[in-house]
């Protein structure tokens, strides 16, 4: 008996004309939480969303939805549904491919999702793919299911030259000293500190706090480090500080912060680090690189990884128009070590996109070369 192909798959973005057939289709695969008539055309319409159909025969075979909100990368996909017939054929990891090109499309760095905790296949399609979880959503589902929640950078791993040294943060406020442990190691790399190093430098840098308690570095703190440990760097500041007082309601801990964030602005001139009030751009970025310089930029973290606070991340180099960085970040094992390097690619787009934070559009940067042999 001869062998026929399957019929190839094809993906498009989605037309009003869709809506019955979306509909149709919702009602087929999903007996609760399926998405009403109403909803499916305002995805349809609206600019935050992105709504994928995949159709085989000149049927409809799956349709994927993606949202996207104003100033972030990160990208959610929030629905992803499979013709029951069609189960099994690839046709759901065809359109995850497909929303993870539309939101990388939109300059977006990571996807995050939802999924029933009982649908052993869409989890395993989704650790196949990259995906991993990172958190749980009690009671999400109207049948009381609990939802998991996965994330995948979307940004390429960095190619090309060896990169330098990683260092993952082993605290949520010391994303700064891992930056400068990546410094420290690029500078040499026979640099092998001690566990406790990294709250050294945190001890000599951090002038921040959090609402809940300990807090990370600003541009200034993280310069007269590098200075004291044999590094040369040079300061980019959209503004001069006092920096990330805007969510602190503790007059005391804002009195700390300013004579803190003050003092080492009197080391930055004391020690002479280069200051610049002015944000590192893609000249002076792309400039550094080719000078074999490295930067500690600061990101959003909202941008970088949906979370909230400022972060930093250690850019060593560029691929063309994509910066090549470490992010310290990690996801981590039972054991609190890094799984794997978080290292990419960005575009610049997207990366000049994560260096503006808050209404003010904060950037800052410091621009690191490597000092005089000790």
């Amino acid at each position: 008996m001869a062998h026929h192909p399957a019929p190839t798959v094809r993906i498009r973005k989605a037309e009003l004309a869709d809506l019955a057939v979306l509909d149709a289709l919702e009602q087929r695969v999903f007996a609760t939480d399926h998405l009403s008539r109403r909803s499916l055309r305002h995805f349809l319409r609206a600019p935050t969303a992105h709504v994928i159909v995949a159709e085989q025969a000149g049927e409809l075979a799956g349709t994927a939805i993606v949202l996207f909100r104003p100033r972030s990368a990160v990208a959610r996909l929030y629905s992803i549904a499979v013709a029951p017939h069609l189960g099994g054929r690839g046709v759901g990891t065809r359109l995850l491919e497909s929303a993870e090109e539309a939101a990388l499309a939109r300059g977006c760095g990571a996807m995050r999702l939802e999924v029933h905790q009982s649908n052993a296949a869409a989890i395993a399609r989704y650790r196949k793919s990259g995906y991993r979880e990172f958190d749980r959503h009690k009671r999400y589902y109207e049948d009381g299911g609990d939802a998991l929640r996965f994330e995948k950078p979307l940004f390429p791993a960095a190619t090309g030259g060896k990169a330098p040294p990683y260092f993952h943060q082993t605290a949520e406020f010391t994303c700064g000293p891992a930056c400068i442990m990546m410094a420290l190691a690029w500078a040499d790399r026979s640099f092998n500190p001690p566990a406790a190093f990294e709250f050294d430098l945190w001890r000599e840098a951090t002038t921040i706090f959090l609402a809940s308690g300990l807090g990370g570095c600003e541009v200034y703190g993280l310069a007269v480090t590098l200075k004291r440990r044999g590094l040369e760097p040079e300061i980019h500041a959209s503004r001069a500080g006092p920096y990330f007082l805007e969510t602190v309601n503790s007059a005391n801990k804002r009195r700390v912060m300013e004579l803190t964030q003050a003092e080492f602005r009197r080391q930055a001139r004391t020690l002479a680090i280069p200051t610049h009030l002015t944000p590192a751009g893609e000249s002076v970025l792309m400039r550094a690189f080719d000078d074999k310089k490295v930067a500690i930029v600061l990101v959003s973290g909202y941008q970088m990884n949906g979370r909230g606070q400022p972060h930093w991340v250690f850019a060593f180099g560029r691929e063309g128009r994509h910066i090549l960085l470490h992010d310290p970040a990690a996801n981590r094992d039972e054991h609190g070590k890094a799984i794997a390097p978080e290292t990419y690619a960005v575009p610049w787009a997207a990366f000049e996109r994560m260096t503006r934070l808050g209404r003010d559009r904060l950037s800052a940067a410091i621009v690191i070369r490597k000092g005089p042999p000790r």
